[in-house]
């Protein structure tokens, strides 16, 4: 085997193993099991994880399903648009009874309205608001500060000083009551919420298209010949089943008989049918529009591509930006600085306000807890990346975790193997030349039989190349690879060598005799393996990786956004600079070791360069862990993909040209939103305490400074939901 060459057998993704229950909130970041896994995440703080429903006890939130359902609807939704609905019913002639002004207390006297506002306001306030005090009480208790503390304290005093007024109301009326504004700002923020319920809810969008994509039967064909349709869950791997036109494919397989045209844009964002004829890979829960064939189930279940894309695009969804450590650390000191301004500016109007001054000094505080409420700054890069995270899914670009999506757009610097990532990863054997006392045939039979048990690209070219011409693979035994260098073994008694110039250093053969041709070979573009047997360099065999179609464009795209390609190959460096020529890349690193690659990725680090590596083999795994980002081909090799930050479905190199411009839209609209939550606390809080008072006379009222609050977390959320339309 050529040095460099990656194993790159088409692998489903490996499931990981979800966290232990334990029944109670915990700081996890380990992958979660299952559609959702029974998990329940917060989406303002994705560490936090517990085993139902609830609330989480840093912000007070409900938390959600790890992975969003096919429901569109969730528990808490339903709950809070009933107490939104009941107080909104209460509240209409709540206002009209307060603002009736002076013809209503002549009607009904005002300690008969008083008493007619606290029937109607308590039950908004103590039952509609019952989720914000129950909140605000154990935030307080866990000493976690958040938004609930602000909305129960603020509702709480507004609601409790009218209480004790309403007792001492007088024909006159002098003492203020606002029970309307208590009604109000409750009825206000279950708005707000169920508006952010029902926009969150639209960030699972993607996954939810996803679920809805594999069928819920199959179509079993059974030894006997008969067909019947099974429930999806009662597909085993082996079965052979058949997929008709308009059909979605049920699970992960192999085509065995017929073809058909399969639409696969969903998972890979490419809109042209793909053929599928006999050997073909056919994937869960893409399309087959045209043509009728037989599959084998090879994954089902969670096994299958759909699977893994759900639950690895879920976790990347709950993961944390460091972008977001600024938010957490301005609102760990935000609740307690509000308190703080909120009693100042009691203080303040209560002593040096105009009369009645309580009655200013309780409105001004009260305004000022519930517009500084932080929850836009809390949900401003949560949702961002959840919608990127969709849409990147949507267009084959599964993004692991937050961290590689913000990376991203500062990459300057792309790395990239050859084989399987620039090439097709399909090698073609072209010739075999015998240069020693061996026919080809038995030189092929000989090589053929040392490869039959690897999965390596070049391997299956030898192999296959041996059956096409009818040459049967000899036996082999004490098979040992040499990664980056090839492949020795014993066959039919003699010692056989099969790899590169440095296995044969490694071994002491002398290739003298194959070295001209070989040099010849390479500079033609092909990779050449010299066969060794008993210590003599028999021949020679000649591979062709074909370059993707895609290749060409994708670096043309990827120049054109100034990003530094580097090619970093195994492969022989004539062959290696010859597809160079090819796509015009002029740097080039061949016959490196694996190691060395990562080197490579360290050595470009430390030159300040923000780097990228794209692979899709064993051999790529340490370079995809060094680099800033790894990039993994979807048809690699397991390892490849557990080391690498994102996830190319297709294994097409315009996939990163996709993955770049969705992080810089992505990390573009997380700046908006924070700039959006920042710039509207510094500006809300000190209206609400008053300061254009002294020149215009005006104050906030707490209802608009409720209205306020709760529209600002819609906002974000809804500038968020922009993502979905990008255009990548």
């Amino acid at each position: 085997m050529a040095p460099g060459q990656e194993y790159a057998h088409n692998r489903p993704m490996r499931p990981a193993a979800a966290p232990e229950r334990d029944g109670e909130p915990v700081a996890d970041r380990a992958p979660l099991s299952g559609p959702s896994g029974g998990r329940y995440v917060c989406p303002m703080h994705p560490d936090v994880v517990r085993d139902g429903p609830g609330t989480c006890p840093a912000c007070g939130m409900a938390v959600e399903p790890a992975v969003a359902g096919a429901e569109e609807e969730t528990p808490e939704l339903a709950v809070m648009t009933r107490r939104l609905v009941a107080s909104a019913v209460l509240t209409v002639p709540l206002l009209i009874v307060a603002m009736g002004g002076m013809a209503m207390r002549h009607a009904f006297g005002p300690r008969l309205l008083a008493w007619t506002e606290l029937a109607l306001a308590t039950p908004v306030v103590l039952w509609g608001g019952a989720p914000f005090f129950r909140r605000g009480w154990e935030s307080i208790v866990r000493a976690h500060l958040n938004m609930f503390t602000l909305i129960a304290i603020g509702v709480g005093a507004a609601w409790g000083y009218s209480v004790v007024a309403a007792s001492f109301r007088t024909h006159g009326g002098e003492v203020a009551l606002y029970f309307e504004s208590a009604a109000v700002i409750t009825t206000l923020v279950l708005l707000g919420q169920v508006l952010e319920l029902r926009a969150r809810q639209r960030t699972g969008d993607a996954i939810r298209a996803l679920l809805r994509l594999a069928p819920k039967t199959a179509r079993v064909i059974r030894p006997d010949g008969r067909e019947e349709d099974v429930p999806l869950a009662h597909v085993h791997p082996g079965d052979r089943l058949r997929a008709r036109p308009g059909e979605r494919i049920p699970v992960d397989g192999v085509v065995t008989d017929g073809h058909g045209a399969v639409d696969e844009s969903l998972l890979t964002g490419e809109p042209m049918p793909v053929e599928k004829t006999a050997g073909a890979a056919v994937t869960g829960g893409t399309l087959n529009g045209t043509g009728s064939f037989v599959m084998r189930a090879e994954r089902v279940g969670s096994a299958t591509l759909l699977a893994q894309i759900v639950r690895m695009v879920s976790e990347a969804q709950r993961s944390r930006a460091p972008v977001q450590r600024l938010a957490d650390v301005v609102a760990s000191y935000f609740v307690p600085a509000v308190l703080v301004v909120a009693a100042v500016t009691f203080a303040v109007w209560g002593m040096w306000g105009p009369a009645p001054r309580l009655t200013h000094a309780l409105v001004n505080a009260v305004a000022v807890l519930i517009i500084a409420c932080p929850c836009a700054l809390g949900l401003a890069t949560p949702m961002s990346v959840m919608v990127a995270v969709g849409r990147g899914a949507a267009a084959g670009v599964l993004v692991r975790d937050a961290a590689a999506l913000e990376v991203l757009e500062r990459v300057d610097t792309l790395v990239v193997d050859k084989t399987g990532t620039l090439t097709e990863g399909r090698p073609e054997l072209v010739s075999v030349t015998a240069s020693g006392h061996l026919a080809e045939a038995e030189l092929l039979r000989l090589a053929a039989g040392l490869e039959r048990a690897s999965e390596h690209p070049l391997a299956t070219a030898i192999v296959s190349a041996a059956r096409a011409r009818a040459v049967e693979p000899a036996p082999v035994a004490d098979v040992r690879a040499i990664p980056g260098k090839g492949v020795t073994g014993t066959v039919d008694g003699r010692r056989v060598a099969l790899g590169n110039h440095a296995l044969l250093d490694e071994l002491r053969i002398d290739a003298a005799r194959v070295a001209r041709r070989a040099e010849a070979l390479r500079r033609d573009g092909h990779t050449v393996v010299v066969v060794a047997v008993d210590g003599q360099a028999e021949g020679l065999l000649a591979i062709t990786d074909p370059v993707k179609p895609s290749t060409v464009e994708a670096l043309a795209a990827l120049r054109a956004e100034g990003i530094h390609v580097v090619m970093a190959t195994g492969d022989a460096r004539a062959t290696a600079e010859a597809v160079a020529r090819r796509l015009g890349i002029d740097d080039v690193h061949a016959e490196v070791l694996p190691a060395e690659k990562a080197e490579l990725v360290a050595v470009l680090a430390a030159e300040g360069r923000v780097v990228a590596m794209a692979g899709d083999g064993i051999n790529d795994a340490p370079a995809l862990a060094r680099a800033h980002v790894g990039i993994a081909m979807g048809t690699g090799a397991d390892v490849a993909l557990e080391s690498a930050g994102v996830t190319l479905v297709r294994g097409d190199l315009r996939g990163v040209v996709r993955a770049r411009r969705l992080s810089r839209r992505a990390m573009r609209n997380i700046r908006q939103n924070l700039f959006f939550a920042f710039v509207y606390n510094a500006l809300g809080i000190p209206l609400a305490a008053g300061v254009l008072y002294p020149v215009t006379g005006l104050t906030l009222s707490p209802m608009i400074a409720s209205a306020a609050m709760s529209l600002s977390s819609v906002s974000v959320i809804a500038n968020a939901l922009r993502l979905r339309a990008v255009a990548l």
